[in-house]
């Protein structure tokens, strides 16, 4: 369990993992009721390409939004002019209530940002990048325990060059905590980390969330933004195709899936035509089958029947709802994007 008192007013102490209490001087927040970001009518262009038309989504104080979509869809170029690194051709950008690119010195201390990239010199030790921006940040978080809570004690002197991709994310992460922000754009947080890390760095996004600090993701992991999200926010070719929280996503339809797995290259024409009208089975990868459409007990005892009168073993036999990940390929095509 961590806890990052990120937001605590006046006095209050941040608490160690391991228990202890450090105190430390806690920046007062601004009791404003503006949205953390306020997008409207969003365009950018890049010569003859429309990377982002007419993009809206709003994002509350203190809550978790992710922006989803394939490569190329809009999603960096959005939140860059969000951060106030690009100038919208059109539309209404406003994050805590400012201009991000007109106001970006006020917004600069209240605004923690973490690139995909790290952004840090090869040669710069981990310590030393993250003194670095502590320097600049009014009442900074100790960055020694900022280390410690993010697993990076034991490379605090190793150069950036040489920490794994993970390790990158993670010092990249604690840079852009250590200034107590408000706001936090998380572009692709756990790439290339391992399952422990990923899940660490899902509990420090929860502690910022239960701190009040709001948080805006990018992933291409459906199971972080099912996890991590209050709020999905799906763009294709530079539109919003589908938004909502992850429960009303995958239940929009009271349709479920019936998933199972058998041997590779069963005939599913035999299948759809001993199952009710408008339900249909495919072979999504090899061995693993879906059946959609309103899936009843009826449904569930001809597939199983089925089976057994082709000598066809069926395992893994589940029912449940749409994923996250079947409503964004349903959305934006199973097709790879370069």
């Amino acid at each position: 369990m961590i806890t990052l008192t990120i937001d605590a007013g006046e006095g209050a102490h941040v608490r160690h993992p391991a228990g202890d209490d450090i105190g430390l001087p806690v920046v007062s927040r601004n009791a404003d009721h503006h949205p953390a970001v306020e997008v409207s009518g969003l365009v950018k262009r890049y010569g003859s390409t429309t990377a982002v038309d007419a993009v809206d989504l709003r994002l509350p104080r203190g809550r978790v939004l992710a922006l989803l979509g394939p490569n190329g869809a809009g999603k960096t170029t959005t939140v860059e002019v969000c951060e106030g690194f690009l100038r919208p051709d059109a539309g209404r950008v406003r994050v805590l209530g400012l201009d991000p690119v007109a106001d970006v010195e006020r917004l600069r201390p209240r605004v923690g940002v973490m690139p995909q990239g790290g952004g840090a010199y090869p040669g710069v030790r981990a310590d030393e990048m993250l003194r670095l921006v502590a320097a600049c940040a009014a009442h900074p978080l100790d960055p020694d325990w900022l280390l410690a809570t993010l697993g990076l004690d034991a490379v605090r002197r190793t150069p950036f060059k040489r920490l794994s991709g993970g390790q990158q994310q993670r010092l990249s992460l604690a840079c852009a905590l250590v200034g107590r922000p408000e706001l936090v754009f998380l572009d692709e947080p756990t790439a290339g980390m391992d399952p422990q890390a990923r899940r660490l760095v899902w509990e420090v996004v929860a502690a910022l969330r239960a701190d009040g600090v709001s948080v805006l993701l990018t992933t291409h992991l459906m199971d972080e933004a099912e996890t991590l999200a209050d709020h999905v926010v799906i763009i294709d070719r530079g539109r919003v195709v589908a938004e909502g929280s992850p429960e009303a996503l995958t239940s929009e339809t009271a349709d479920r899936q019936l998933r199972f797995r058998a041997r590779p290259g069963l005939d599913l024409h035999l299948l759809l035509t001993a199952l009710p009208e408008g339900c249909h089975a495919i072979e999504t990868t090899p061995g693993s089958y879906l059946v959609t459409g309103t899936i009843d007990p009826q449904v569930v005892s001809t597939v199983t029947s089925w089976c057994a009168q082709h000598g066809v073993l069926a395992s893994e036999l589940q029912v449940a709802r749409r994923s996250l990940e079947d409503v964004f390929l349903e959305l934006t095509g199973r097709e790879l994007r370069p």
